[in-house]
């Protein structure tokens, strides 16, 4: 009797332990890849959810260090020099901790990126920091999101939610000085339609010298065989801010009829509204 005991006993361990039936994390892991300009930016972090519980102020207590999320340590990567709310943060890896309060949460980004939560940050370690306030969100956000808003060509602020809470760390990108590089060394060389069509939208598209950007267009329609609806749009927006409304009308026409041809509803319409703006129609 004792032998079979044990021997039962045995059997059940053995299956205990090899039994590899899997369970959903409660709370999950969530990796975010964005491109902010030309620079590239990671976000991985661990969604908890509120599941009936109060979080501010009580699963996440004001004035103390959170890991801001589950599980892991949160991590930032940036393939490029960023300024975070006017901080040089260099290219790189780094955990985010916050201390959440009731009118405004501390940001770290931390050059440690394994480990628990520290009882203190180390200062050597703090590669930026700063404070952003909390915005009251009209209805309740069950799990902890993390993500990239007010997404434009040289910005974006690093946005948090859970709970009715939202704060948003402004980041700032390099884009404008890469461009710029990139077109000067396009432009000192022999560049091809592509260079001066791809100069003369950023141009256009970031407020710079329109007339600059009214040149390269011209050149890179007359180096193009048969430019597209979508090209001659741009050359029609950039000839109407530039001020020339006959020629910008006369191509948004040509733009319109190879819209049509092509079938693009999208830009039909778009060439019609411009037309109209103009006094074409």
């Amino acid at each position: 009797m004792k032998k079979l005991l044990v021997l039962t006993l045995f059997f059940v361990t053995s299956l205990a332990v090899e039994a590899q039936i899997e369970t959903p994390a409660p709370s999950p892991y969530s990796k975010v890849e964005q491109t902010v300009g030309l620079t590239d930016v990671t976000l991985e972090y661990s969604r908890p959810s509120m599941r009936g519980r109060t979080i501010m102020g009580n699963l996440v207590p004001y004035d103390k260090l959170w890991r801001t999320g589950a599980n892991d340590r949160t991590k930032i990567s940036f393939s490029d020099d960023v300024t975070v709310n006017g901080q040089p943060l260099k290219a790189g890896s780094y955990s985010i901790f916050t201390k959440p309060g009731r009118q405004a949460w501390e940001v770290f980004f931390y050059t440690e990126t394994d480990g628990g939560v520290p009882q203190e940050l180390e200062d050597d370690k703090i590669a930026a920091k700063t404070s952003v306030q909390v915005n009251a969100l009209p209805m309740d956000i069950e799990t902890f999101t993390m993500g990239f808003d007010e997404l434009k060509t040289g910005s974006a602020n690093l946005g948090m939610r859970w709970e009715n809470v939202y704060v948003g760390v402004p980041i700032e990108f390099s884009t404008d000085d890469q461009v710029m590089k990139n077109i000067e060394d396009a432009m000192s060389g022999s560049p091809k339609a592509g260079d001066y069509y791809a100069a003369a939208v950023y141009y256009f598209s970031e407020g710079k010298d329109i007339s600059k950007a009214q040149e390269w267009m011209d050149k890179a329609m007359e180096m193009t065989e048969e430019p597209a609806f979508w090209q001659l749009r741009q050359q029609s927006l950039i000839q109407a801010e530039a001020g020339d409304k006959k020629a910008a009308i006369e191509t948004a026409k040509k733009s319109l009829a190879k819209a049509e041809e092509a079938g693009n509803d999208d830009y039909i319409k778009m060439n019609n509204d411009s037309l109209k703006e103009w006094g074409a129609q």
